[in-house]
């Protein structure tokens, strides 16, 4: 069965590191893009990164661009988040998602995990 599933959420103080996980199973994770999204209370879910399925390109939003890093490692079928100087704003359920087709132009499947939360405390 396809799975994503995400961990490493938790609560920090404002400044602040986490790594987030998103190990897949159920399909051949290394033919699909992989992004991060996150949606915070009230708010319509948004692109935090992005990386192709060999992991050479990459994208982010503004907002993350020089804090957070998106990485992944296809023999273990995870992709990782790591974010740094973290502030409150970034206080949100972060969701992985994978798809088929490019990073940019996205096509075909497309899955879903449960998400995991993160709260930054000011």
């Amino acid at each position: 069965q396809v799975q994503l599933v995400e961990s490493g959420g938790g609560l920090v103080q404002s400044g602040g590191s986490l790594r987030l996980s998103c190990a897949a199973s159920g399909f051949t994770a290394s033919s699909y893009a992989m992004n991060w999204y996150r949606q915070a209370p009230g708010k319509e879910r948004e692109l935090v990164a992005g990386i192709s399925s060999d992991g050479f390109s990459t994208n982010y939003a503004y907002s993350a661009k020089g804090r957070f890093t998106i990485s992944r490692d296809n023999a273990k079928k995870t992709v990782y988040l790591q974010m740094n100087s973290l502030k409150p704003e970034s206080t949100a359920v972060y969701y992985c998602n994978a798809h088929e087709g490019l990073l940019c132009n996205p096509g075909g499947r497309e899955y879903w995990g449960q998400g995991t939360q993160v709260t930054v405390s000011s």
